[in-house]
C-alpha cells in the first residue's frame, strides 16, 4: 500500500501531466481553477495534501474526472469539510467516456457547495440512509432511502443533509475531444 507521501506525489504528478496535456501553464489553471499559483504549485510537487474541494476545483478546467488525478485504486478516498467520498469503481467505456462511483457520506448539518464539472458530466446518487438535498444550485431535490437524485453538474451544485446521508455517487464524464491523439493538446486519453 502506498504512503501519504507517495499518494501526494501521485496526485501531483497526473495533475501536472493533466495540465500539459492542456497546455495550461501554473498560472493558467490556478486562475481557472480559483485556487493560488503557490498552492498549486506545492500541489504538483507532491508538498501538499489536496482536499475533495481542490481537487473537483482543478477537474473543471483540466476536462478531467475526479478519478484522474485522485487515482482509480478501489477503496481511495476524497474528503472535505461535510463530505467524504470513497472509491467503488471506475469504468472507461467504449464511447470514451468514463463512470466513477463512489460511496458517498454527507456529514448531518453540513453542505457541501460543488463547483462545476466540465460539460455533459451527469451525477447521480441513489441514498441508501438519511436524507440528502442535492443538485444545481437554486434547484436542490431531495431524496430519503431508496430514493435516487441526478442532475447534470455542468454549474455549481450542492450536497446537503440534516440527519447525515449515506448514498451510492455515480459520475458519468463524456469523452473530452481536447485528450484525445492527434487533437491540439491531445494525448491518448484518460484510460
Amino acid at each position: 500500500m502506498a504512503t501519504a507521501d507517495e499518494r501526494r506525489r501521485a496526485v501531483g504528478a497526473r495533475i501536472t501531466a493533466l495540465r500539459e496535456r492542456r497546455g495550461l501553464s501554473l498560472s493558467g489553471l490556478a486562475r481557472e481553477a480559483g485556487i493560488g499559483k503557490g498552492s498549486l504549485s506545492e500541489l504538483e510537487a507532491g508538498q501538499r495534501n489536496p482536499t475533495l474541494d481542490t481537487l473537483y476545483a482543478l477537474a473543471g478546467p483540466l476536462g478531467a474526472p475526479l478519478t484522474a488525478l485522485l487515482g482509480e485504486d478501489t477503496g481511495t478516498e476524497g474528503t472535505s469539510p461535510h463530505l467524504a467520498a470513497r472509491l467503488l469503481h471506475v469504468e472507461h467505456l467504449p464511447d470514451g467516456s468514463t463512470t466513477e462511483v463512489f460511496w458517498l457520506h454527507v456529514a448531518p448539518g453540513g453542505i457541501r457547495e460543488s463547483p462545476p464539472h466540465g460539460a455533459g458530466v451527469v451525477e447521480h446518487i441513489l441514498v441508501v440512509s438519511g436524507h440528502l438535498e442535492g443538485g444545481r444550485a437554486g434547484a436542490e431535490l431531495t431524496a430519503g432511502p431508496g430514493e435516487a437524485l441526478q442532475w447534470v453538474s455542468d454549474v455549481p451544485h450542492t450536497y446537503r443533509s440534516d440527519d447525515g446521508a449515506l448514498g451510492v455517487l455515480t459520475i458519468r464524464s463524456p469523452r473530452d475531444p481536447a485528450m484525445d491523439p492527434g487533437e491540439p493538446g491531445g494525448s491518448s486519453g484518460r484510460g
